[in-house]
């Protein structure tokens, strides 16, 4: 897959903005606060619909502004993808896939596929299973829709069982817990499946970037006592039924899951260093984008921000040696940052404009 041509109107920082990226390497080079963030950003909402950053849309429009849109043109083997969407600072999104207006953010995914490596990364392996959960819950949403749709309906079933336990509501529990105990199930199998892919492409890519100094571990830890069928997940939900009452909240399901990660037989999270949190975080980014290559047929874009300066010149290496063949936008403060890589085109970003370097 690769992007021809990138689209901003009121999007961040920028009035407007158009960049054509190349087939390979493209350097975004710049100052902080300069908007070079904001262009991965862009792309990556097209690929997901989400912004890395905010949860809020009105935050991505430009201050003083009604609306916001991103535009991105992208060729993949079956032909052209076009993803248009436009953010208004109220009322509802409106996107577009060649034209036509989708009502389902769904719809959206496995158009246009991305990867993103940033800084904030280092969240993934440091903080709450919630992050863990949302890397699984965006990597495979792009290369299964069906995903994204199961997620959807558990996530529904499961603020429907929570307003029933808060409202001490019990005779139509049952029914939620049918649902739950249903969507859950193929959730958690679909999680498992992934990982299990994964985790081999992330212990392969974290031995390169070490140089072999390091062993990765990647489990994935479901939060059930039983199997993962939807019977056993009925099961433990009916035998935490009581704790559930007491804490007004449904306490056992896939919404509680995690990802362990080792090194060294020891936990990152809490017994890592920051480099080898980084280096973790970046072979699980790198095996993601194996697993949209190997799903798709196709590599996805791959977006790095301000990656290079935070890695030794080994690991800078390694990582130079897995973008070959990929396209990627990669923001740095100075093209030196990138020594040694087939950079084909560089950008200076600032003050919310773009000149060729």
């Amino acid at each position: 897959m690769l992007i021809h041509r990138l689209e901003l109107t009121n999007f961040r920082n920028y009035p407007r903005a158009e960049l054509s990226p190349c087939a390979g390497i493209t350097a975004l080079v710049g100052d902080n606060a300069q908007g070079k963030t904001n262009l991965l950003e862009a792309v990556y909402l097209c690929c997901t619909g989400r912004s890395h950053r905010t949860r809020q849309d009105r935050e991505l429009i430009l201050w003083g502004e009604e609306f916001c849109r991103v535009h991105v043109q992208a060729e993949r083997f079956d032909g052209r993808h076009d993803v248009d969407i436009a953010l208004p600072l109220s009322g509802r999104r409106r996107i577009k896939i060649n034209g036509s207006e989708v009502t389902r953010s769904g719809e959206l995914m496995g158009h246009v596929t991305g990867v993103l490596f940033s800084p904030e990364d280092l969240q993934l392996i440091k903080d709450s299973p919630a992050e863990r959960r949302r890397f699984m819950d965006m990597a495979l949403s792009q290369i299964r829709p069906a995903y994204y749709y199961a997620l959807q309906r558990y996530q529904r079933a499961l603020r429907q069982r929570n307003e029933l336990l808060r409202a001490g509501t019990l005779d139509s529990l049952e029914i939620w817990d049918e649902q739950l105990a249903l969507c859950g199930a193929e959730v958690m199998r679909r999680r498992r499946e992934y990982l299990e892919s994964l985790s081999a492409f992330a212990i392969q890519t974290h031995r390169d970037i070490s140089s072999d100094r390091e062993a990765l571990a990647v489990r994935y830890a479901p939060n059930i006592t039983r199997g993962e069928s939807p019977e056993d997940l009925l099961r433990d939900l009916f035998e935490a039924r009581s704790a559930d009452l007491k804490r007004l909240t449904t306490t056992v399901g896939p919404h509680r899951d995690d990802i362990l990660l080792r090194v060294g037989g020891k936990e990152l999270r809490a017994f890592g260093s920051q480099g080898q949190q980084r280096t973790a975080a970046l072979s699980l980014r790198l095996a993601e984008l194996r697993m949209v290559q190997d799903a798709t047929g196709e590599a996805p874009i791959l977006l790095l921000d301000d990656v290079m300066s935070e890695l030794d010149p080994d690991r800078r290496r390694q990582l130079l040696l897995h973008l070959r063949g990929i396209q990627a936008l990669i923001t740095c403060t100075d093209l030196e940052d990138l020594a040694g890589a087939e950079v084909g085109q560089a950008q200076r970003v600032k003050g919310a404009s773009l000149q060729p370097l």
